[in-house]
């Protein structure tokens, strides 16, 4: 019986419970990682577990705001305590905000858009640094997006909290360098999920990839074999 390609590796990631992020947890766990599964919707982590299990592979649940920044803190040596370390780390989570003029922005959903896209992956990996640097491969992928380099009336507010994470990941890279850690970018492009369904109610969701298709291209880019840092990857493109 043949080895599955992530055995005895573990993995956190964030927002789980639905989209790119449930399929990515999945397919993480298939391919035999402990899945640490963070989000803040329990009913939809119970459900991540049950196909887990149902798959063979095995989570911890983490019902968790990212917006909660002292759990964050906390969260790397709560992982350190059980396990020692952590392979994989993938920053999925993030929200919309409002899609309006930069100037309509209120100062709330501005700073929700830098709490949960950017300042609670800035926590996460201050919290899970050193947790990468003791596994022999550590493995990081940020959830960026489009917007992040192309500036679109009413997209904003989105557009700079994904410019500033990818800013902050590509530093983050070239300080990891010279270790075993590789962090990366992936944009998922147009992706049948509830996120774009809210931004384009008119589209025709049926024309898109599902976020099982993306999902493989996840496993990939965190496996011990992908060497590639400070990449930004395009699904549509890889």
């Amino acid at each position: 019986m043949t080895e599955k390609s992530l055995a005895n590796r573990v993995a956190l990631v964030t927002g789980a419970s639905r989209g790119i992020g449930r399929a990515a947890a999945l397919a993480l766990a298939t391919e035999g990682a402990h899945v640490i599964a963070l989000a803040r919707t329990v009913g939809g982590l119970e459900e991540l577990d049950d196909e887990i299990t149902a798959a063979g592979g095995s989570a911890t649940l983490v019902p968790l705001d990212l917006k909660d920044f002292e759990a964050l803190d906390r969260l790397g040596a709560s992982i350190f305590e059980r396990w020692e370390k952590l392979d994989i780390f993938l920053g999925n989570a993030g929200v919309l905000g409002v899609l309006t003029l930069v100037s309509h922005l209120s100062p709330k959903a501005f700073q929700e858009l830098l709490d949960v896209n950017v300042t609670a992956n800035w926590r996460l990996i201050r919290s899970l640094d050193p947790l990468l640097k003791l596994s022999d491969a550590g493995r990081v992928l940020f959830v960026s997006s489009t917007l992040a380099q192309e500036a679109r009336p009413f997209w904003g507010g989105y557009a700079m909290s994904k410019a500033a994470l990818e800013s902050l990941a590509l530093t983050y890279a070239a300080e990891c360098a010279t270790t075993h850690v590789r962090v990366n970018l992936l944009n998922p492009g147009a992706t049948r999920t509830a996120m774009r369904s809210k931004a384009m109610p008119g589209e025709d969701a049926s024309t898109l990839p599902t976020p099982q298709d993306i999902a493989p291209l996840i496993v990939k880019m965190l496996s011990p074999s992908f060497s590639e840092n400070g990449a930004r990857i395009d699904a549509c493109m890889a």
